[in-house]
């Protein structure tokens, strides 16, 4: 998995700067949570695996290991890249929501190009909001929450609560060791419109 960084010499601010380049550009949150994944790569692994171009490819991985989220891990030829583990702790911008960047928030971010559901989620509440969803998603796959409490708890509709757990069932599934518990209307076979009218 990805390594724990050793950034004593480095400030708050440039470490809070490195993240947010990867939190609004989801090509490179893509990238750091490939690597992150992995383990180790190189830039051709990078191409093959996310389809980038070979400049695009050396561009990002050159950006991300400036911004000291990744570091070459070889000198040799062909270089092999790991990822920093990130553990970083913001307050969002309405002063009263504290939330943590982990690559897991990072890869479902990367997510947004791919998946409409977690872009149009991110467009209406934020990165704040798609942490806090986040949360909400992994205590549903442990069976502590359903998509009505959490629709409650953020004053959501629980089609929009059911929809984002959905989108980000993958990126849980990935980054946490659960053993799934419930079932989401996925599961169940309940169709779109029931829900809608229900909500």
């Amino acid at each position: 998995m990805s390594r724990t960084s050793n950034r004593a010499n480095g400030t708050v601010i440039r470490d809070f700067l490195s993240v947010a380049d990867l939190l609004e550009e989801p090509q490179l949150a893509q990238l750091y949570a490939y690597l992150a994944g992995e383990g180790e790569a190189t830039v051709r692994e990078v191409m093959n695996a996310l389809d980038l171009p070979q400049g695009t490819a050396y561009t990002y991985v050159n950006r991300l290991d400036d911004a000291g989220v990744i570091e070459a891990t070889s000198d040799g030829q062909p270089r092999t890249y790991a990822a920093h583990e990130i553990d970083l702790t913001v307050t969002a911008a309405d002063g009263e929501r504290e939330y943590t960047i982990t690559p897991a928030l990072i890869d479902a971010v990367g997510r947004r190009e791919i998946d409409e559901d977690i872009d149009t989620y991110i467009d209406r509440h934020g990165v704040a909001g798609l942490a806090t969803a986040l949360t909400y998603a992994v205590a549903r796959e442990r069976g502590e929450v359903t998509h009505r409490l959490m629709a409650r708890d953020l004053d959501i509709s629980p089609l929009a609560a059911e929809i984002i757990l959905q989108a980000l069932r993958p990126v849980v599934r990935e980054h946490f060791a659960i053993e799934t518990a419930g079932a989401s209307i996925a599961d169940l076979g309940v169709n779109d419109q029931d829900t809608i009218d229900d909500a």
